[in-house]
């Protein structure tokens, strides 16, 4: 049984939440997000807290349904958690450019990636979303919103992802690219 989906949340001050049949509203001073509430799970709010609770019984024949609303149960508070924090906090992923002549800027709602192509590559910004460049290099990105944040920082990852011999690329802050010998290393240890 889930031990964490069962716990309630605390609802910080200068958020709101409300349950419109199957739809969870969050409303903060960084914006809205609204959740779809997973079948066989009700969501209450009552005195500052939520209440993630499963709706279906340990009865015998609905074992098989039970255990899959059990596992979602810890799913929505989290997900429900990570709303609450992206509306009051935010979130915020970084990403560091590598190779000679790389370089990034923003231009309205365009991010502009100079990455070595025969062209510079383009890609919008959605409304969400909040992009700086620091020394033509280092990207941050923040956002309210964690899955739209999360995707769209892979996205632009994907775009030059680090390549293992001299590293270029586009990575995140931090991440380490493990680096393979080149051919004429390996020629030479022959």
């Amino acid at each position: 049984m889930s031990r964490l989906g069962k716990k309630p949340l605390d609802i910080p001050d200068g958020v709101k939440v409300s349950v419109l049949d199957d739809t969870l509203l969050i409303e903060g001073p960084n914006g809205k997000i609204s959740q779809d509430i997973f079948e066989g799970l009700q969501v209450v709010v009552e005195d500052k807290k939520i209440f993630v609770r499963n709706k279906v019984f340990e009865v015998r024949k609905f074992r098989r349904l039970f255990r899959k609303t059990d596992e979602r149960q810890g799913l929505m508070r989290k997900l429900i958690k990570n709303g609450i924090e992206g509306v009051t906090k935010g979130f915020e992923k970084v990403l560091e450019i590598h190779g000679t002549g790389f370089k990034a800027e923003v231009k309205s709602n365009k991010l502009i990636l100079n990455i070595g192509f025969t062209h510079p590559v383009e890609v919008d910004i959605p409304d969400a979303i909040k992009v700086k460049v620091e020394k033509n290099t280092v990207l941050t990105f923040s956002s309210y919103n964690k899955e739209l944040l999360g995707n769209f920082v892979a996205r632009v990852r994907r775009i030059y992802p680090p390549e293992p011999y001299k590293g270029k690329g586009i990575r995140y802050a931090g991440e380490y690219v493990r680096h393979k010998v080149g051919k004429a290393a390996v020629g030479a240890q022959k």
